[in-house]
C-alpha cells in the first residue's frame, strides 16, 4: 500500500538548520515562527482562532534515512525509535503543540516553536486539554532520564554516509 501526503503549508522559524532547534517547544523560550496555509486551505482555518494552542503535523524534510535505534537529546543509552521522539524515523513525521499568537489571512503567528525554517506542514488540528492531556502513569526510560539539561538540538540526528 502506497500512502502519499501533500502539504498544506509551510513552517517558518528563526531555525535554519536541525542544530541548534530547541528539542521540544517547551525549551524554545518564547521564540516566534509563522505557519503559511496555502490558499486553497485556508477556509480550513474558519473558528480556529478560538483556540489558544493547536498542534502542527509536518513532514521532517531535512531527515534522510532512519535508525532502529538511536540515543535520544535526554539520555546517554541507545533507545528503540519508537520509544523516543528522534527525527530519523521509519516515516519522518514531526509533531509540535505549539501557541497560536494570532491570524491574519493564511498566515498563523506561533509561539514556541520548536521547528526547522521551510519544514511541510501536514495538517493542523486544535489542542484540547480534555482530550490531549492524560496522566502519564508510565514515562518508560525518561522517568530516570528527564532532568538533564540540554534543550536544543545538536547533529546527532544528521545523516552520516554509510549509515541507514
Amino acid at each position: 500500500m502506497k500512502i502519499e501526503f501533500s502539504p498544506i503549508g509551510s513552517i517558518h522559524s528563526p531555525y535554519t538548520e536541525p542544530a541548534g532547534v530547541p528539542i521540544q517547544g517547551v525549551f524554545a523560550n518564547g521564540a516566534v515562527g509563522t505557519v503559511e496555509v496555502f490558499p486553497e486551505f485556508s477556509q480550513g482555518l474558519t473558528d480556529l482562532g478560538g483556540f489558544s494552542h493547536i498542534i502542527l503535523l509536518y513532514h521532517l524534510h531535512r531527515v534522510q534515512g532512519y535508525s532502529f535505534m538511536c540515543r535520544p537529546f535526554l539520555d546517554m543509552q541507545d533507545r528503540g525509535i519508537f520509544s523516543t521522539r528522534a527525527p530519523r524515523r521509519p516515516n519522518p513525521i514531526g509533531l509540535s503543540v505549539v501557541e497560536l499568537l494570532g491570524i491574519d489571512g493564511c498566515t498563523l503567528t506561533i509561539g514556541g516553536v520548536d521547528i526547522v525554517d521551510g519544514t511541510p506542514l501536514l495538517d493542523i488540528k486544535p489542542y484540547i486539554p480534555d482530550f490531549d492531556v492524560q496522566p502519564a502513569v508510565r514515562i518508560g526510560w525518561y522517568a530516570r532520564a528527564g532532568n538533564k539539561k540540554q534543550t536544543v538540538a545538536d547533529d546527532r540526528f544528521v545523516h552520516k554516509k554509510g549509515k541507514k
